[in-house]
């Protein structure tokens, strides 16, 4: 067997004289070609876990630019709504769409709404079409006079469900769908894992605008090496090959003896073939031609971690080439994730971290490249103004409850950040990628300017930044802080405006692998790698803090707006927020919530059955033992009619 760089050369001599010998390629067969899958950003748990300015506008145009003409858009469609029995859509949720199918009709994209509702460790529930239907129904109700470019993806990968049951409910959704709305394309797939052996399954649907999709990851050892959501587990995998080469293979770990992994990896020799590769999507070509419908390749990828670089650019120009040689469209997964289109370990950014051979392996464009040097920041800049600032991420350790759009009487704008009910040493978390040096700052009298209202006196917060942690034994990540308590501002139910010049703040120390390290004068204002706001010195129990325009200024001209007084002396007027931990969650769970007060509670599944009920004040645990693995919603209920729901899943 010749080493694999002479396997990949004899490849791309027998694709070049093929393309040289082609008279004309089969036309696409869907209104678009090419593009990602946006990840990890509507993926959350409900409508206010999502980081909306995590992308914007001027990522669209990135990727377009890249010579992109789609973008699949993952949402966890089921958990963006009130739950059972009516799963009404959260309108936070839409705003945020809307805005998103914005820049996409702006930019002339083609954009797909995939529900990517499901859990890998559960079946597909055989009731998940009463979901579906109502959660589809509002959906094309509310997107039914949009550009042709806004697509419908009925559910990601169904699977442990019969492909009769699976297909007949998938029908059903279109029909629902088509009840309001006729225009739009809406994108089906096979039981499966929407793998390609399933497309035969599927009927003749009679619908004429409907684009058939299969995921495509094989090997699946190669693919996937790594990965720990696999049972069992593929982390001790690493480095195989892509093509085979015997001289290549690592060591089978000895804990894969005996399971589907093991047959895999002794069969190897077979599966990990450019020709195995190609057979396997000839299932998926040769379906589109018996049918004659549109397919689309909606997923394909390598999980970068345990994977050769070269190896896996070879894997995606092997997939690439024979999809577009054989007209079929395709979506990468993913975009800034473990299968992304960036270098591995870097922040991710545009301009400097792409991966340029996994660019050309995909026939992208390739724009400039740079090594990223950081640079001192000249001016101030937004932490959170309704939304979290630009190249800031969220990376809160938190128990209780935290709502970055908050309508709790926000000082201006939409939103304000309401946190309440947090443990100790909880925290409100914001990343800074790139770190950021605020040492030009810091010398031209820069401030932390914020305004904060607050509903229970005699309680304290820290307000800190945090430095990077390097490989020196020696350095740790310390801490710059300042204790906001009521010298600074009374906790009355009103809005009070706070401006602290950065010099004021003092180190306090560095916390890093269970030890504390007294400060030392260490702390680095040219790599600050994250902002905090920390519960440092009680928990807050029963009481609230809320924050807006956070941010970093030369500025001390914010104003207070009186929008009105949060009363503190009625917690009734508060709903109660819930934490879950953990969550996932084995046999047990505990539910906390952020208001001392008794409330009936219940658990439902997906379909709005009630599996468990009770009372309790404030905190519950649950037994979870006897029920099957999937995702439930819990709900409570005060006196008052106010009532809170969170999403847990058990395992």
């Amino acid at each position: 067997m010749p080493p694999n760089s002479t396997i990949k050369l004899m490849y791309r001599l027998s694709i070049l004289c093929l393309f040289i010998g082609v008279q004309s390629l089969i036309a696409q067969n869907t209104p678009f070609n090419r593009g990602v899958n946006l990840t990890g950003w509507f993926q959350a748990n409900s409508a206010q876990g999502i980081q909306f300015s995590k992308y914007t506008k001027q990522d669209f145009e990135q990727i377009q630019s890249l010579g992109c003409d789609v973008v699949r858009l993952p949402v966890n469609l089921h958990y963006m709504t009130n739950g059972a029995p009516n799963y009404t859509l959260d309108p936070l949720f839409l705003n945020f769409l809307d805005e998103v199918a914005d820049w996409a009709e702006e930019l002339n994209l083609h954009l797909i709404f995939d529900n990517h509702t499901f859990d890998p460790a559960a079946d597909t529930d055989p009731a998940v079409g009463n979901i579906l239907e109502k959660v589809w129904l509002q959906m094309a109700q509310h997107f039914k006079n949009r550009s042709d470019l806004i697509y419908y993806e009925i559910l990601n990968e169904p699977h442990g469900i019969s492909d009769a049951l699976w297909n007949a409910i998938q029908q059903d959704v279109v029909q629902t769908i088509r009840t309001v709305d006729n225009t739009h394309w809406i994108i089906v797939g096979g039981a499966g894992w929407n793998s390609y052996y399933n497309l035969d399954d599927m009927p003749v649907y009679s619908d004429d605008k409907l684009i058939y999709t299969f995921h495509f990851y094989d090997p699946f050892l190669f693919t996937h090496q790594g990965a720990s959501w696999v049972t069992p587990s593929l982390v001790p995998l690493a480095d195989m090959p892509f093509p085979y080469n015997a001289a290549g293979m690592p060591s089978m770990p000895p804990s894969f003896a005996g399971t589907w992994v093991g047959d895999a990896f002794n069969n190897y020799a077979n599966d990990g073939t450019v020709a195995r590769v190609q057979q396997l999507l000839n299932i998926a070509v040769q379906f589109r031609e018996q049918r004659q419908v549109p397919i689309y390749c909606g997923e394909m990828g390598v999980f970068m971690p345990n994977s050769d670089n070269d190896d896996r650019v070879f894997w995606y120009e092997v997939v690439r080439e024979y999809l577009e040689n054989n007209g079929i469209s395709w979506t990468m997964w993913d975009y800034h994730g473990g299968f992304g289109l960036f270098e591995a370990g870097s922040d991710g950014l545009f301009d400097h971290d792409l991966n340029v051979p996994m660019l050309e392996a995909l026939g992208f464009n390739i724009p400039p490249q740079s090594p990223f040097v950081t640079t001192p920041d000249s001016t101030g800049f937004p932490i959170y103004t309704d939304y979290i600032g630009a190249k800031i991420y969220e990376s809160s350790y938190n128990n209780g409850s935290l709502l970055f759009y908050s309508q709790d009487l926000p000082n201006n704008g939409d939103y304000c950040i309401r946190w309440t009910g947090a443990d100790q040493y909880n925290n409100i978390g914001f990343d800074f990628r790139p770190d950021k040096d605020l040492t030009y700052l810091l010398s031209e009298g820069y401030a932390l300017d914020f305004l904060v209202r607050g509903n229970t006196p005699g309680l304290e917060f820290d307000m800190r930044f945090i430095d990077t942690d390097t490989d020196s034994p020696n350095d740790h990540p310390w801490r710059m802080r300042v204790t906001i308590d009521e010298t600074y501002a009374p906790w009355d139910g009103h809005w009070h405006h706070i401006h602290i010049p950065l010099a004021d703040f003092t180190e306090h120390g560095a916390w890093e692998d269970d030890t504390w390290y007294n400060p030392q004068g260490d702390f680095d204002w040219a790599a600050v790698d994250r902002f905090e706001i920390v519960a440092e010195h009680s928990p807050l129990q029963n009481a609230g803090f809320w924050f807006d325009n956070i941010q970093v200024t030369d500025l001390d001209t914010a104003q207070v707006f009186e929008t009105g007084v949060l009363e503190t002396a009625s917690p009734t007027a508060i709903l109660p927020q819930l934490s879950i931990f953990p969550n996932p969650a084995g046999d047990f769970v505990r539910v906390k919530a952020d208001i001392q007060r008794e409330m009936d509670w219940q658990l439902s599944d997906l379909l709005g059955r009630i599996v468990r009920k009770g009372v309790f004040k404030q905190s519950i645990l649950i037994d979870l033992s006897d029920l099957s693995a999937g995702s439930y919603f819990f709900t409570c209920t005060d006196k008052a009619g106010k009532s809170g729901v969170k999403k847990l899943v058990k395992y």
